[in-house]
């Protein structure tokens, strides 16, 4: 039962007020749960709270909702706040005409404003699962995951919101529709995170086990599949150990963001523990498997087309597995597909799929592949490069000097690597810096743009660096050698940099090619 307070409360109509909820009592049902709805009460005095006393006396389990923060302070400071549940009321927001920037299971992300975005849960009673993606966040935070923390929670509709700063973030999926051309570079990103998060050590009991949940599932589809398919599901998924490292579990290109330079990881409602094959079976879902049978599924849901979704997931693959080789690739893959379909299918069945024709027809594709799948595989397991494995050779930044010790920091971590003398590393060094603050100061000017640097390590020993930019064609070994030998008065200014780098390095070389400046640099060593 519900009653409504309203307007003042005080000493003038304190008792007419009593009279009124204790008749709405009386003619409620006996043990009906008692809320008080103070959305619209604007004062409250101590007749007022008399009045409430006597009330929880007729209706132990008393709820107080909806309370505005100058009447919450009083009951706050009355102790009311520790004898009942006192609800304070939400910020109400609208998501009329806003942009859906993420969308995940248990609900969606749209932008209410430049600088924030708002999560509307499905649950309309959300209030627990945002205070558990609250905390799981902070967690991750701790653990560095760079994510997103909600500041405020509001009310959407019928439901509950978390809202999030997010200054001018883009999305994974919006860059890809966007501009293509950096699929490598998202790609990259993209794996880079999922590598931090899967190395990521999670302390025993603060998140939900995986493996249990997949369980659950292969259990749920003992009914659904013939009876040799269904124990064959269930060994496999039991035979893969408990793994205390993080995933994400709903990791995909709308829940990147990028912001300011710096990729965030949002909608961590689906954090949990386990091995990383419960991951890469997500993954599949949201890029192929969810669209195998309408390729329109995944533009509603991501933005992009079939064929980027599928070209975006197996490069993506690719880098995480640090392998080209297709018949690896393939056979992870198929260890994916085995979870991701035993997911849709048993989501599909809870969501009445058998009662239509389309529903009926996706399970039976996803069915069919289960079945075949699990007749030719004999595990989950997988091999995969642990976080010490070989650095990346390939950064691409934007050309700012901010950017600049990152730079530092990719190359030296690669020369330590190949065992660079001091003296070698200390020249590579100027002339990485000398290079990457050209491409800063002139590359794009007046615009912003990307410095793609690439560093090979050949048997000689020997180092090449390749630098690149889309920016405005400008060849540096064009320009006629500064005269060092003149006094400082009579100095032309510029020039010196590029001198250096002829001078410390054994090879240079300047191209143009496909709209991009490209300038090589070789240092034996």
């Amino acid at each position: 039962m519900k009653i409504d307070l309203k307007g003042r409360i005080d000493s003038n109509n304190a008792m007419q007020v009593e009279q009124e909820v204790l008749a709405a009592l009386q003619a409620g049902e006996a043990g009906e749960a008692v809320v008080l709805d103070a959305a619209e009460l604007t004062y409250i005095s101590s007749a007022g709270l008399r009045l409430i006393l006597h009330v929880r006396k007729k209706a132990p389990d008393l709820r107080i909702v909806n309370v505005r923060s100058e009447v919450y302070e009083i009951l706050e400071m009355t102790g009311f706040t520790q004898m009942m549940p006192v609800e304070k009321a939400y910020r109400v927001v609208s998501i009329e005409g806003c942009e859906e920037i993420g969308r995940g299971a248990n609900g969606a992300i749209y932008r209410i404003d430049q600088d924030n975005v708002v999560k509307v849960y499905l649950n309309a009673d959300a209030l627990e699962d945002i205070q558990h993606e609250r905390e799981v966040a902070k967690l991750a935070l701790i653990l560095g995951i760079p994510t997103a923390i909600s500041y405020d929670v509001v009310r959407v509709g019928d439901s509950y919101g978390s809202v999030f700063e997010l200054l001018n973030a883009r999305s994974f999926s919006k860059i890809l529709a966007e501009e293509p051309d950096k699929l490598d570079w998202c790609v990259q990103e993209y794996v880079e995170m999922l590598k931090k998060i899967h190395s990521t050590v999670v302390p025993e009991g603060k998140l939900p086990d995986m493996r249990e949940t997949v369980i659950g599932w292969a259990k749920f589809m003992q009914d659904y599949l013939p009876e040799e398919s269904g124990a064959k599901l269930m060994s496999l998924v039991e035979a893969v150990p408990h793994d205390d490292h993080m995933i994400h579990g709903d990791y995909h290109t709308k829940n990147l963001q990028l912001q300011n330079d710096e990729v965030l990881i949002i909608d961590m409602d689906t954090l949990a523990v386990g091995n990383p094959i419960f991951e890469l079976a997500s993954m599949f879902n949201s890029f192929v498997g969810f669209s195998e049978v309408d390729h329109e599924v995944i533009r509603k849901f991501q933005g992009l087309d079939f064929e980027t979704g599928g070209k975006f997931w197996r490069k993506s693959l690719a880098a995480y597995l640090g392998t080209d080789d297709e018949a690896e690739l393939r056979a992870v893959e198929d260890k994916a597909r085995i979870i991701g379909y035993t997911r849709m299918i048993r989501r599909s069945i809870r969501r009445k799929g058998l009662e239509t024709e389309e529903g009926r027809a996706e399970i039976d594709h996803w069915k069919e592949e289960l079945i075949d799948l699990l007749g030719r595989t004999d595990t989950l397991l997988f091999e995969r490069k642990e976080p010490d494995a070989a650095p990346e050779t390939v950064l691409v930044v934007p050309a700012e000097a901010e950017n600049m010790q990152k730079v530092f920091d990719f190359v030296d971590q690669l020369l330590e690597a190949a065992d660079c003398p001091p003296k070698a590393a200390m020249q590579i060094d100027v002339v990485v810096e000398e290079i990457f603050t050209n491409n800063v100061k002139y590359a794009y000017a007046p615009d912003k743009g990307d410095v793609t640097i690439r560093v090979d390590v050949s048997e000689e020993p020997a180092v090449t660096l390749t630098f690149i930019n889309s920016g405005t064609p400008f060849d540096p070994l064009a320009l006629e050698d500064p005269d060092i030998t003149l006094p400082a008065e009579e100095r032309q200014i510029g020039g010196l940099g590029i001198l250096m780098v002829k001078k410390m390095m054994d090879e240079v070389t300047y191209e143009f090619k496909d709209g991009k400046n490209i300038l090589r640099v070789k240092k034996a060593f």
